[in-house]
């Protein structure tokens, strides 16, 4: 599939080759393509990315997500499944821009014919690409309104390394919420564990 990702900081770029090496074709968006030829990876601006995808993939700083795709436009978005993996959180990571809301029901507000996903929000993005990685399995979450876009991201999540058994559906685009409000748990983990490495898996009651 052509993959377009908005951003180029650690997440764009991880998720950019994890999805390259599956053979997909990737193209990081920036506002200033032309600073960002140092990556290893092909970099456009925001409106070529968009017109290049089949999907889109938003891994821009959540407090300025809405207001970028905004510069995009919205007829240009239109039906194309966007994957948000963004969180709004203050500089000093202690607090949430979105507090009663998620920015993925604001995306999905601002741009009602774009079928908006939200996953990969809680973990770094080593774990993204390579859950494999970890000391045994752990879950990825998806939501959204769309049942089409979400099978879409369940394909390009395997493609990372989530076999179906590790993904959970939670719903709509409203329970991006709590993947969202997971960020200050994981900030807390993070700094009880000295690192940053980890995932969380959901374990259910042993069938009798």
């Amino acid at each position: 599939m052509r993959l377009g990702l908005l951003g180029t900081g650690n997440v764009a770029r991880a998720l950019a080759h994890g999805w390259s090496a599956a053979g997909h074709d990737v193209l990081l968006g920036s506002r200033r393509p032309k600073e960002r030829t140092d990556l290893g990876l092909p970099v456009g601006s925001l409106n070529e990315t968009a017109a290049h995808a089949e999907v889109l993939v938003n891994a821009t700083p959540g407090n300025v997500s809405v207001g970028l795709l905004h510069s995009i436009g919205a007829p240009a978005l239109a039906g194309i499944p966007l994957i948000d993996v963004g969180v709004g959180l203050s500089d000093d990571f202690t607090e949430l821009s979105h507090p009663n809301s998620s920015l993925g029901e604001q995306i999905q507000e601002a741009f009602p014919l774009t079928p908006v996903v939200k996953t990969l929000c809680t973990m770094d993005s080593t774990v993204m690409i390579a859950p494999d990685g970890l000391d045994g399995p752990s879950t990825v979450f998806l939501s959204g309104n769309d049942a089409e876009a979400k099978r879409t991201t369940s394909r390009l999540l395997t493609d990372l390394g989530w076999p179906l058994s590790s993904q959970l559906d939670m719903g709509d685009i409203t329970t991006a919420r709590g993947q969202e409000h997971f960020a200050l748990l994981f900030m807390g983990i993070a700094s009880g564990l000295g690192a940053h490495t980890f995932n969380i898996n959901v374990v259910t009651r042993r069938s009798a």
